[in-house]
């Protein structure tokens, strides 16, 4: 099938490439939410495998 002859639409509502911003990292919001957060997670994962290892 040739990709030229499909009619594809991109939903309204949803984000797209053309819409898309880069993060700015001097919003506090983005900046706890992109960074700060997923670093607790690993942190907070580490230190749960740590007390694991010592129990057993």
């Amino acid at each position: 099938m040739n990709p030229g002859l499909l009619n594809l639409q991109i939903p309204s509502g949803v984000p797209h490439p053309d819409t898309n911003t880069p993060l700015d990292l001097t919003d506090p919001a983005e900046l706890i939410i992109y960074v700060i957060i997923p670093m607790m997670i690993v942190i907070l994962y580490l230190v749960a495998i740590k007390r694991k290892r010592k129990i057993h």
